[in-house]
């Protein structure tokens, strides 16, 4: 058959019947929405297809064949395909609201049904000829009509006769396990794709062969394998000295216990959902574990492994000898009520109190558990267990210990920048100082820049930052902590203080400042980040929260000679309260302010001097950039490590 005789063919067909023709190109998709047998306006239409000299069943890439449903004579010379099929939809509907039976009426709900339910599906179908009858197939396995059924092992996908056979085929389990073959076919086919989920440092033998055993292990845990390669790093010198610690350095980069269970709960309508509960028991060899636990929907099993590997640092970083452990749950409890909270909190101390205890694990507050989370889970934890034990860290002291928790770590961070600029001649006031997020450690940080004289001229959210350039002054820190408190957005305090700007959708490091301090998340400061903080004038970098610059955001700050202050170091402040948390008598006692942060400022002080020994120790001078974080990372490791070898290898 010639092209002419194909055109005669397609104009013959458009004569003898009463439908519009809708001609389909080769390779075009196909959106059937009604077939034979479903609208009695069908009945009489025939599928005419125009195949090539090649087989009659072909590829879905090579499509040799042409559909042409109709509905009104000659409009296909004069609208395009896809003006056809919405004119053609339209007269349908117009045809059944015109038919009197009550049978058209369902009919017209089963076709709206079609239109909404299955409209994905029809891509995957083509038109050939087959044992000269012209068949409906599918792209993905080249079977046509009722082959295959939605239950392979039974007939129940045949129970609505009114279900065309492309759509009946296209949602089989046969079919969709066709489609899934096939894409894995094409992922084998293409160039294999090597990837390092982090950026990976030029590291020497000994370090470099320690990293890549974590790789072959978790391959997938960025944020951990980030974690471990900055210590890593560190610990080069001490590998090179003390060739014992590598089999150590080894073990301890395996969590203790790591535990992953469901957390079931149900909503204020009675629906149930369900969500991921996680604890790391990193180390235990300076004492019983202590870390946060997080509530946000971007927590996994590699985060709560980095941050229980940072919360081992920090504690055996300081003089209490405590071991490191972290976790939480992928729920989000923006949004939820009271109510929805307290039944998650408890189911998911369900799980987790029988890890939990004095002498084993106390958790302890972080993003997105704060006095209200951490009041409903000792309260479950109180109810399992049968005994009361304040072995939770907050900020209640009659079941959690310090009253002045969450202002620990927030006030620690401003006495550790005190510090270093003191090293530098210079002093806080008057400088302008950027923070980053507006939880409780940020607004800790703010309220402490205020007495010292500071300009803070920044705080911000995740959707983007506000900038006050004439700083908060102590009324503005108490408007924005009332913003918090009733859990408004920032743009709130534009109402009151209308010359402040809110900008949307970015960070504040672009902002010209003296000291940056970032108090949101890990790694909200990458490379093109860390590049503006440079030309903002930034001198000093205080890490707030855990690992908030990425490897190459690190690496660009120093070569620029900003000196980092690593987040092991300055939480020193909160760390100070565990000796107080652990006597059992503290309780009963009321800490002045003036104690408190005498306190606090003694064991910032302690850790700094600490820190800059041990890189000393090792080569590393004072004056580097990078003193600060090697120093961190080799004196808490020798502390782990040292009781690590009096205990043998357990």
């Amino acid at each position: 058959m010639n092209s002419m005789d194909e055109i005669n063919l397609l104009r013959q067909a458009q004569r003898q019947h009463q439908h519009h023709l809708m001609v389909r190109g080769i390779g075009e998709e196909i959106d059937l929405e009604i077939g034979p047998g479903d609208d009695p306006s069908f009945s009489g239409a025939s599928l005419v297809a125009v195949t090539s000299t090649h087989d009659a069943v072909v590829h879905a890439d090579d499509h040799k064949s042409l559909l042409i449903p109709c509905s009104q004579t000659g409009a296909a010379d004069g609208l395009a395909p896809q003006q056809q099929h919405l004119a053609q939809g339209e007269e349908e509907h117009d045809g059944m609201l015109r038919q009197p039976s009550g049978h058209t009426k369902k009919k017209k709900k089963v076709v709206k049904k079609w239109r909404e339910e299955w409209a994905d599906t029809y891509k995957w179908a083509y038109v050939a000829v087959h044992d000269n009858t012209t068949r409906i197939f599918c792209s993905v396995c080249k079977e046509y009509g009722r082959k295959h059924r939605r239950n392979p092992y039974g007939n129940e996908g045949s129970r609505n006769m009114q279900m065309s056979a492309l759509e009946e085929h296209n949602n089989s389990l046969l079919h969709k396990e066709a489609l899934r073959l096939q894409m894995a076919s094409k992922e084998k086919l293409q160039p294999p794709e090597i990837e390092r989920p982090v950026y990976v440092k030029a590291l020497s033998k000994t370090a470099a062969s320690i990293l890549e055993c974590v790789l072959r292990r978790d391959p997938h845990e960025a944020e951990y394998i980030q974690s471990i390669q900055e210590v890593v790093h560190s610990l080069e010198p001490v590998l090179v000295k003390n060739t014992q610690y590598i089999q150590i350095l080894e073990r301890l980069l395996e969590p203790e216990r790591c535990f992953i269970f469901r957390v079931p709960w149900i909503d204020d309508r009675g629906e149930a959902h369900v969500n991921r509960g996680f604890r790391v028991q990193f180390s235990q060899a300076l004492g019983p574990c202590r870390g946060g636990l997080r509530f946000h929907p971007s927590m996994s099993l590699s985060v709560a492994k980095f941050l229980a590997f940072e919360h081992t640092l920090k504690n055996a970083l300081s003089l209490y000898k405590l071991g490191g452990a972290a976790g939480g749950s992928d729920f989000d409890p923006k949004g939820k009520s009271d109510n929805e909270i307290m039944r998650f909190c408890q189911s998911f101390m369900d799980e987790l109190y029988r890890y939990l205890g004095p002498d084993q694990d106390f958790p302890a507050e972080d993003i997105g558990v704060g006095p209200r989370e951490m009041g409903y889970l000792f309260g479950q934890y109180r109810r399992l267990s049968g005994h009361f034990q304040g072995n939770f860290t907050g900020p209640k002291i009659f079941w959690s210990g310090s009253s002045f928790r969450t202002e620990a770590t927030g006030y620690g961070l401003v006495f550790f920048a005190r510090i270093l600029l003191a090293e530098m001649n210079k002093e806080l006031k008057g400088l302008r100082c950027v923070i980053s997020g507006s939880g409780k450690i940020a607004m800790h940080v703010l309220e402490k820049l205020l007495p010292c004289g500071a300009i803070p001229v920044t705080v911000s959210d995740s959707k983007g930052y506000l900038l006050d350039e004439d700083g908060f002054d102590y009324m503005k820190y108490s408007l924005l902590r009332d913003i918090k408190a009733q859990q408004k957005s920032l743009k709130e305090y534009l109402k009151s203080y209308p010359h402040a700007k809110y900008i949307d959708d970015a960070k504040p490091w672009s902002e010209q400042c003296d000291v940056a301090f970032p108090c949101a998340s890990h790694n909200e400061i990458d490379q093109g980040e860390a590049v503006a903080i440079i030309n903002s004038g930034c001198r000093v970098l205080v890490e707030c929260s855990n690992m908030p610059c990425t490897v190459q955001a690190v690496d660009i700050l120093r070569k620029a000679k900003v000196i980092v202050a690593p987040a092991k170091a300055t939480a020193a402040g909160g760390v100070a309260l565990g000796e107080l948390e652990l006597n059992p008598e503290f309780n009963l006692m009321q800490l002045s302010v003036e104690d408190f942060e005498n306190k606090i400022q003694d064991a910032i002080k302690q850790t700094y001097e600490r820190s800059i020994k041990a890189a000393q120790d090792y080569g590393i001078m004072k004056e580097s950039p990078e003193s600060l974080v090697h120093g961190a990372n080799i004196c808490a490791f020798l502390n782990i490590a040292q009781a690590m070898a009096d205990q043998g290898c357990v």
